[in-house]
């Protein structure tokens, strides 16, 4: 499934007071939205972000991406006069590569975490739009007329209210050709994409959102969010930061396949073991095994035990990634080496990259991977069976 963001940037938002937009006002040393944008990228799901800003704020975007170097963040786009303009045409930048999903954030907002993003996402499976949202605590009043004004008139109920957050998360043509509409449509303008996409016939469901994904609007908000970001900062200035190594071999026997890294690779051989000896996968099990210092594969699957006889290696590693996050952990970078002759590994790279990010929720900027033969020295250089190399680096406390 293809999955796109639209971070909307365009707005000058100068109710802070001063010539700088708050989406390029710093928080704890870093521009809102590189905040926001990294906030993003941490979803693996998301395959292309692309930014509405204005055309005066160009060297302001550049200053904001300077080091960020993620293939999946596509060039700015000018936004429009009004922000259904801008979303409108930040969505026909993307009509090209046709995404199944587009969520569409605000700048403003740049402590969404990647869960929500992720729960947005899945929340649109059935073609129905979703909006992070919070439930209305808070007594209501409505405010007096005339002389009145200033005063209390009239509480207002509270039940089934809810305020709207992003990102929001719809069917990408759909959602397209509701802002089209919109653009010939007569009536009152669109309070947001939910309204658009509802005046079109779409349903919209509402997704518990977070407290700490605000919105930077006011001279306060900015003061909470440096707050906010420097508690973070200290956090992650107390984490735990761990290596963790594995090295794994198979023979090679009989078969026309070799499992590496979740990837079925043709080849005259397959490789021999308890489970599908996938090397790359069980060698990065045992590096983030061996990070949390839990031992091994073999100390959670032992292979005396019939059930894991012939089982998928993704079991493995998927557990191993549950271990990280059941201690509080998270997973910063991975990168693996295959050693082998043959197959070739370039071609399938990629994939393997991609597989390795689906099974532990994790971008492919944190996954490298590689090949090196053996120069035909040696059991692997004679083609006897494959190898793999792997280290994870893991944060203890920052998850």
């Amino acid at each position: 499934m293809q999955v796109a963001a639209v971070i909307v940037a365009a707005g000058r938002g100068l109710r802070l007071g001063g010539p700088m937009p708050k989406q390029y006002r710093e928080i704890a040393g870093q521009m809102v939205l590189r905040r926001t944008l990294e906030g993003a990228l941490t979803c693996p799901a998301i395959g292309r972000v692309v930014t509405a800003i204005t055309s005066d704020c160009r060297h302001l975007y550049d200053a904001a991406i300077v080091g960020l170097s993620d293939e999946r963040l596509a060039d700015p786009i000018i936004g429009g006069a009004e922000r259904a303009d801008t979303v409108r045409l930040a969505l026909e930048s993307l009509e090209g590569s046709a995404p199944q999903i587009v969520l569409v954030h605000d700048a403003a907002r740049p402590f969404a975490a990647t869960t929500l993003w992720q729960t947005l996402i899945e929340a649109t499976a059935d073609g129905a739009g979703a909006i992070a949202a919070e439930p209305v605590v808070d007594a209501l009043w409505a405010e007096g007329d005339g002389e009145a004004a200033g005063m209390c008139d009239a509480p207002r109920p509270r039940a089934g209210l809810w305020r709207a957050q992003t990102p929001q998360a719809f069917p990408f043509a759909p959602l397209l050709a509701a802002h089209r509409a919109e653009v010939t449509g007569t009536g009152p303008k669109a309070l947001d994409d939910a309204e658009v996409f509802r005046r079109a016939g779409g349903d919209v469901k509402l997704v518990p959102g977070e407290p700490d994904n605000f919105k930077i609007t006011t001279a306060a908000d900015l003061e909470r969010a440096e707050r906010f970001a420097q508690s973070l900062t200290s956090k992650e200035g107390a984490m735990d930061v761990r290596t963790g190594h594995g090295f794994d071999v198979h023979r090679f026997g009989p078969g026309d396949h070799v499992m590496l890294c979740g990837v079925r690779v043709p080849h005259s051989n397959g490789l021999i073991g308890h489970s599908d000896a996938d090397v790359g996968l069980h060698a990065l099990a045992d590096a983030l095994y061996g990070a949390l210092a839990e031992g091994d594969i073999g100390t959670h699957f032992p292979p005396s035990d019939p059930q894991w006889k012939g089982a998928e290696s993704h079991v493995f590693l998927t557990h191993a990634g549950e271990r990280v996050r059941a201690r509080d952990g998270r997973i910063t970078s991975l990168d693996v080496t295959l050693l082998c002759e043959r197959p070739r590994i370039g071609p399938h790279a990629q994939a393997m990259r991609e597989e390795i990010g689906r099974i532990l929720d994790l971008g492919t900027d944190r996954i490298g991977l590689k090949a090196t033969t053996m120069e035909r020295m040696g059991f692997l250089g004679r083609e006897e069976g494959m190898g793999c190399i792997a280290t994870a680096t893991v944060v203890m406390g920052g998850a």
